[in-house]
């Protein structure tokens, strides 16, 4: 679990792509700040994505990348010397400063357009799965790159939203560095995704084909209804 504030911005150094499973091994420097209570197993975001220490030393550490969430992450697209965000699962004595972020991506967006607004920069985004967009509500969260920030702006015709990032943000991650056509990892609140399947289940049939809580609702009332005329 995170919070979505990023801690510190690494370095890739190296990328070692196994040939076997089509997987990738990243190795981040410039990551001494998280690393001086690191231990083997320890959960780390990088981009937004929740991956495991295999290795560290005081400055650097590994991660393995599975194919499956290259596919899903712009984890693929990484290069040597790419900026990285990152941040460390929370602890008991973390601040809750931005929202449950749990570091599974959902999908990746594509940066519109970025435009300067005083000393702020507004990014519009359009998702590759627009499934995503019913999550998105102006003045909520949705995690970018890993990092938590307030929607402005939601179209769900077109297809976008907005975000708007204030001049000390800009210094703390790296999506102030991208430009349009650039891909960041979006991972919605996961709050919106429970009230969701629970409100599901007044209205929708059970995959164990019981009828719909509504449903029986329903059916109950009208059966009172009747027999008490019965009784009448």
């Amino acid at each position: 679990m995170f919070t979505g504030i990023v801690e510190i911005i690494g370095v890739v150094s190296e990328l070692d792509r196994q040939s076997e499973d089509g997987g990738t091994t990243l190795t981040i420097c410039g990551a001494s700040e998280i690393l001086d209570d690191c231990h083997l197993g320890d959960s780390i975001s990088i981009n937004g994505t929740c991956l495991t220490v295999t290795w560290f030393d005081k400055s650097s550490f590994k991660v393995g990348v599975a194919p499956e969430t290259l596919r899903r992450t712009n984890l693929g697209s990484l290069k040597e010397q790419s900026r990285v965000n990152l941040e460390r699962a929370v602890s008991s004595t973390t601040r809750m400063g931005g929202h449950f972020v749990q570091g599974h991506v959902d999908t990746v967006a594509k940066i519109l357009k970025k435009e300067p607004d005083g000393n702020a920069i507004t990014f519009r985004f359009q998702p590759r799965d627009k499934a995503v967009l019913r999550y998105v509500v102006e003045k909520g969260y949705v995690t970018l790159d890993g990092a938590s920030l307030t929607i402005t702006k939601v179209d769900d015709e077109e297809g976008w939203w907005e975000v708007m990032l204030i001049s000390y943000t800009q210094e703390k991650v790296i999506i102030s560095s991208k430009g349009s056509g650039d891909d960041v990892n979006v991972e919605v609140d996961q709050i919106g995704k429970y009230v969701e399947k629970a409100v599901e289940g007044y209205f929708s049939q059970g995959s164990n084909g019981q009828p719909a809580i509504l449903q029986k609702m329903v059916e109950r009332i009208v059966d009172e209804r009747i027999s008490g005329k019965k009784g009448e």
